[in-house]
């Protein structure tokens, strides 16, 4: 997917809403359970409530592979249902990899082959030859991790003499690598107010933002400083849509709040002149 066809589907769904798939199989409904592939079956569920809101998936990795084979299985089969039923949205394999370069060529060959995903996250600790196999496949993405909204994050994202800080450095050294019509960055939402600074140095990427919802990250503040000319951001929520509700009716609570965001971001978009 190319940059313009993603700022074409923001406007023609009237919403940047990425929705996150952290299926934890210990918070799923106790009726899914019965099924032969629970966590398939909830994701299923999921994706036929919101996907007229949402513009990206994003499943965390880390709650597949943590099954075992059963987890990629239910993977597998959740890339496979939307490409066929729902094609045109955006997935993004939320793995954060990054290793040396044969590696990170397999883990490519994993992500953009064998589950056709339209974009990976990459952690960029390791530099340039760690991240450049993911570069290769054309119309594919890399996710950056810049600034994320840990605790931890103060150890080492961020230095007193903020210039120097590692966010900084990711940001402006990466830009040699490629540019903005195949890589992206991710910047919490919880770190909204260094998103102006961010812009300066990232002006016209497109920025990955977790953290709205049960995380505490205000939408209404991530715009302000960090949405550009084409909107520019995907912002992802997980828990605030997929776990809202734990009965039956877990797919429709979880359409009324991607809705209550998707119309929160038509508001925005309105009001920035995009629509």
């Amino acid at each position: 997917m190319t940059r313009n066809e993603l700022f074409e589907n923001i406007l023609r769904k009237r919403s940047f809403l990425c929705v996150g798939l952290d299926t934890d199989i210990n918070k799923i409904p106790s009726f899914l359970h019965k099924t032969d592939d629970p966590v398939f079956e909830f994701n299923k569920g999921i994706i036929d409530a919101t996907n007229e809101y949402a513009i990206a998936y994003k499943p965390n990795i880390a709650f597949y592979e943590s099954m075992g084979a059963q987890g990629w299985i239910a993977l597998k089969k959740t890339v496979d249902y939307l490409r066929n039923n729902y094609p045109g949205l955006f997935l993004i394999a939320d793995a954060k990899r990054g290793d040396i370069g044969n590696t990170s060529k397999l883990y490519a060959r994993a992500f953009f082959e064998n589950m056709d995903f339209d974009a990976v996250t990459v952690a960029p600790y390791m530099g340039e030859d760690s991240v450049s196999p993911f570069l290769e496949y054309p119309g594919k993405w890399v996710i950056l991790l810049a600034l994320t909204s840990n605790r931890g994050a103060d150890d080492f994202q961020h230095h007193p003499d903020d210039e120097n800080s590692l966010y900084k450095l990711v940001l402006g050294k990466s830009q040699s690598w490629s540019d903005n019509e195949n890589m992206m960055y991710v910047v919490g939402a919880t770190r909204a107010e260094m998103l102006s600074d961010i812009r300066k140095i990232v002006p016209r990427h497109f920025l990955l933002i977790p953290g709205v919802g049960a995380q505490g990250g205000s939408l209404d503040d991530v715009v302000a400083h960090g949405m550009n000319s084409t909107c520019g951001l995907l912002v992802n929520s997980s828990r605030g849509i997929i776990f809202a509700d734990k009965t039956m009716n877990y797919a429709e609570v979880a359409a009324l709040k991607a809705g209550e965001l998707q119309q929160q971001m038509e508001n925005h978009l309105i009001a920035r002149g995009m629509l």
